[in-house]
C-alpha cells in the first residue's frame, strides 16, 4: 500500500479502538488458520479456496474470501522477482480461469523485472475496473524492532486482504447480467515505494498509460481485512463514486464505513484520476501493523472481508450509484487536455509522500 500524502484531522472518538474484540478475533483467526502462519514460502499445493459449489452462498462470503487470503500466505515474501510472487501470481490466475473468467496477464519492464499485471475479463458494455495489489513490501521498514526492519512483510491486510476480495467477486458477480464489462485486475509493483530505488503504483501507472478504452470507473480495494475496520472517505477519490458505494454499505448494516474524509492517499487508483477516470479508493489506513512484520493473517477477519465484498456487489447490483455515465471514444484524445494537470498533481503527491517516508 503506498504512502498516504495527507491525513485530516481524525473525529474525537476515532482512535477508540476495542482491543478485546480485537483480541477475540485473533484468537479466532489463528485457530482457523491452523494456529501457525507459515512466514516462508511452502512448496505445498495451496488449499482448496472454495467450498463444493452446492453450498455456496450465491452473495459474497467472508469465509471464503478468507480461504482466498489464507491461500497467498504460504509465499512469503511476494515481492517482485521471488518465487512467491511468481507462484502466488499463478494462483491468482488459475482461480480467475476456474471461475469462468478470462485470464490475461500484461507484463512490464520495471527496475530490471518483468512485472505483470493479472487481469481476469468478462462482460459486455462499459468497463469498470476493480483492483488491488498483489506484490508484498520486501522490508518491513516500519517495524517497531529495529531488528526485524530487513525481513519482509508477510502482508496479509496489506497485499493478500484485496486480493481475497477480488477472487470471492469473480465467483459471484455475472458482468454480462450487469450489461457492463469488468477487469477485475490484481497489480503488480505497488508496494515497494522508497527502497532501493523503488516508485510505488508501477503495475497501475502502466495499465493506465496503455489503455485503449476509456474505463467508466475504476474502484480499488487496499488493506481492507483489519478485524478493526474502519473506512473513511480517502481525499484523491471521486465524490460521488464514494457517496455511493458508502450509502450502499450503510444501507446494509455496515457501520465500518464511515461517511467522513480521512486520508489522502497515493495509492493504485491515482494514475485513473490523472487520465480523468473516475476512481476510488477503499482503504483502512488505521492499520497499526502497516509495513511490519505483524502484518500476519491474524489480524484480518472474514468479517471485514465480508462487508467491502457484499458493498461492492450490492452497489454493482443496484447500478453502481455515483458512477458518472461511460465516457466514448478513444482515450488517447483525452490525453493532452489533462496531461499538465496531471503531472503537476502526481509530482506534488509523490513528493509529499517522499517527504513523509523520510521522516
Amino acid at each position: 500500500m503506498a504512502r498516504h500524502s495527507h491525513e485530516e484531522s481524525p473525529p474525537n472518538n476515532s482512535q477508540h479502538h476495542t482491543i478485546s474484540r480485537r483480541r477475540m478475533l485473533q484468537a479466532m483467526m489463528l485457530f482457523l488458520s491452523g494456529c501457525a502462519v507459515p512466514q516462508t514460502q511452502l512448496a505445498a499445493t495451496p488449499p482448496t479456496a472454495t467450498p463444493d459449489a452446492t453450498v455456496q452462498s450465491p452473495h459474497f462470503d467472508g469465509a471464503i474470501a478468507l480461504q482466498h487470503a489464507i491461500a497467498q500466505m504460504q509465499w512469503v515474501p511476494r515481492h517482485p522477482g521471488t518465487e512467491g510472487w511468481r507462484a502466488c501470481g499463478d494462483y491468482i490466475l488459475s482461480q480467475l480461469a476456474t471461475l469462468g473468467w478470462e485470464a490475461v496477464e500484461q507484463p512490464f519492464e520495471y527496475q530490471g523485472i518483468t512485472c505483470r499485471n493479472l487481469i481476469g475479463k468478462r462482460g459486455n458494455g462499459p468497463l469498470l475496473i476493480i483492483g488491488a495489489h498483489y506484490d508484498s513490501r520486501r522490508r518491513a521498514d516500519q517495524d517497531p524492532d529495529p531488528a526485524k526492519r530487513s525481513e519482509p512483510v508477510p502482508a496479509a491486510n496489506d497485499g493478500a486482504s484485496g486480493i481475497a476480495v477480488l477472487l470471492e467477486l469473480a465467483r459471484v458477480l455475472k458482468p454480462e447480467e450487469l450489461n457492463r464489462t469488468i477487469w477485475l485486475t490484481s497489480f503488480d509493483a505497488e508496494d515497494n515505494g522508497g527502497l532501493d530505488g523503488w516508485d510505488w503504483i508501477q503495475g497501475s501507472t502502466y495499465m493506465a498509460a496503455n489503455l485503449t478504452q476509456i474505463p467508466q470507473g475504476m474502484l480499488l480495494v487496499d488493506m481492507i481485512g483489519d478485524a478493526d475496520q474502519q473506512l473513511y472517505y480517502e481525499g484523491n477519490s471521486h465524490h460521488r463514486m464514494r457517496e455511493g458505494v458508502w450509502k450502499v454499505a450503510a444501507e446494509l448494516g455496515y457501520s465500518s464505513f464511515v461517511p467522513e474524509q480521512r486520508y489522502t492517499m497515493l495509492d493504485d487508483h491515482v494514475p485513473f484520476v490523472q487520465r480523468g477516470i473516475p476512481a476510488i479508493d477503499i482503504i483502512d489506513f488505521d492499520y497499526p501493523y502497516w509495513h511490519t512484520t505483524a502484518d500476519t493473517v491474524d489480524k484480518i477477519s472474514a468479517a471485514s472481508l465480508e462487508a467491502v465484498g457484499r458493498t461492492v456487489e450490492e452497489w454493482l447490483l443496484r447500478g453502481a450509484p455515483g458512477m458518472p455515465a461511460p465516457q466514448t471514444g478513444d482515450i488517447k484524445q483525452y490525453l493532452p487536455l489533462i496531461a499538465h494537470h496531471c503531472g503537476c498533481h502526481r509530482r506534488a503527491l509523490v513528493a509529499q509522500a517522499q517527504l513523509e517516508h523520510s521522516q
